[in-house]
């Protein structure tokens, strides 16, 4: 099955998301939802829920185990909790404003890297880059200690708990991002558009989290 983009869509995409979507509209009938599968309602709410049922959909058809579930609570379209769920390895990233991140309950900080030529990245695709982007991506991957591919939203969970110090990605919607945003800033990171925006509901479809203010100026220096 494929959407009109001709990305593949399964059963289970559109089953969790509607769970989901249940969920919300059963304790929270006042909130908006913002969904992959079933779009928007409410988006002028105060509170919206910003929901991807599986991101990384082609990892997961594949039996990879480099996908999730990404739930977030935007509040002004600013994003306020996010959650990265792996129903593979049984991870769970949460991020909330105002606390430290946790995985599976545990909290975590992101890593100490500060130099830019030491730096471990990750990338879901790069064939998500417009032409010009690509090239501005390039930039940076040259850069780096080193850069893997196919990790999707766990690259991310991964610059929350250490393991990782770049992800970046672009060709995003909000679904695919505001969860990241608490996640990563209440780890100690730093998460952005490529112009180095607060990422929001309005925001575009290029973004780059990072282990911390510095590595992050370094970043987006090579990204101008």
């Amino acid at each position: 099955m494929a959407k009109s983009d001709a990305s593949p869509v399964t059963e289970t995409d559109r089953l969790v998301e509607q769970c989901l979507r249940e969920r919300i509209a059963d304790r929270f009938p006042d909130h908006g939802v913002l969904g992959e599968e079933f779009g928007a309602e409410g988006l002028d709410k105060e509170f919206v829920w910003v929901i991807d049922p599986i991101d990384g959909t082609k990892a997961f058809i594949g039996g990879l185990p480099v996908y999730g579930t990404l739930i977030s609570l935007t509040r002004g379209g600013t994003p306020v909790l996010g959650l990265v769920d792996n129903p593979t390895t049984g991870d769970r990233w949460l991020g909330v404003s105002g606390r430290t991140t946790t995985l599976n309950g545990t909290p975590i900080r992101t890593a100490a890297t500060t130099v830019l030529a030491t730096a471990f990245m990750a990338n879901g695709n790069p064939d998500a880059f417009s032409h010009p982007d690509r090239g501005r991506f390039e930039s940076l991957r040259t850069s780096t200690r080193w850069c893997v591919y196919g990790g999707s939203c766990i690259a991310y969970g991964r610059v929350a708990d250490g393991s990782v110090d770049i992800s970046i990605d672009g060709g995003l919607d909000p679904y695919d991002y505001c969860a990241l945003v608490p996640v990563i800033t209440g780890a100690g990171g730093r998460i952005s558009d490529w112009e180095g925006q607060p990422l929001t509901l309005s925001s575009g479809n290029l973004c780059v989290a990072t282990a911390n203010e510095a590595l992050h100026r370094q970043v987006l220096e090579r990204l101008a």
